[in-house]
């Protein structure tokens, strides 16, 4: 299995696979609970909370700025998938149509079929986050999260929602789905913060 699938990073790569990972020769889909499957006509994203309640439609997102990802992808059951290629728009280009609260300093990220994840916004105020909408220039399928998904390369890949739909703006932290059970609140994969103490 590890040899089919995944294999021992060499030492070449110590700067970019973190510790405990393994690289990746495919690109795995974990999943919990049943695949949802929206159509981009049916497709809605919200914000709400500690901002402005607005809606966007696909058409929306599609109106905002465009661009090409190349991004590690790290996932907390230990495998690394290095060069994944995106197409989708900058998280900075997104915020800049939402009016947020100074008191803002943490979302929770919701999605279709229920799941949850939080992130601070520090986490998610960075220029390398982004919507992807499109994966190896392909339409992003449902199983890795289409038609839209949010990618943070730097932690760990539960942070980056599968099936987004929302975001909900606090000022403290709550937990998402994961993070009720077990996961940790952060997840730094160069700190291997994969459960909570």
């Amino acid at each position: 299995m590890l040899g089919k699938f995944f294999k021992k990073p060499g030492p070449e790569l110590s700067d970019r696979i973190p510790p405990g990972q393994y690289e990746s020769k495919g690109f795995p889909v974990l999943t919990y609970g049943s695949t949802p499957h929206v159509t981009i006509e049916n497709w809605q994203f919200r914000v709400w909370g500690k901002a402005k309640e607005a809606t966007f439609t696909w058409s929306d997102f599609m109106a905002m700025p465009q661009h090409d990802f190349t991004a590690d992808f790290h996932c907390v059951t230990r495998w690394s998938k290095l060069d994944v290629q995106w197409t989708g728009i900058k998280v900075l280009d997104f915020m800049k149509h939402v009016e947020v609260d100074a008191g803002a300093l943490h979302i929770m990220e919701h999605c279709y079929g229920d799941y949850t994840t939080n992130i601070s916004m520090e986490d998610f105020l960075r220029s390398e986050n982004f919507f992807a909408h499109t994966l190896f220039g392909e339409p992003l399928p449902p199983e890795h999260g289409g038609p839209m998904r949010l990618v943070v390369p730097h932690i760990y890949a539960w942070k980056s929602a599968k099936w987004i739909n929302g975001l909900e703006f606090l000022e403290s932290e709550d937990l998402g789905f994961w993070e009720r059970n077990g996961y940790h609140r952060r997840g730094e994969p160069w700190a291997e913060e994969r459960y909570s103490s």
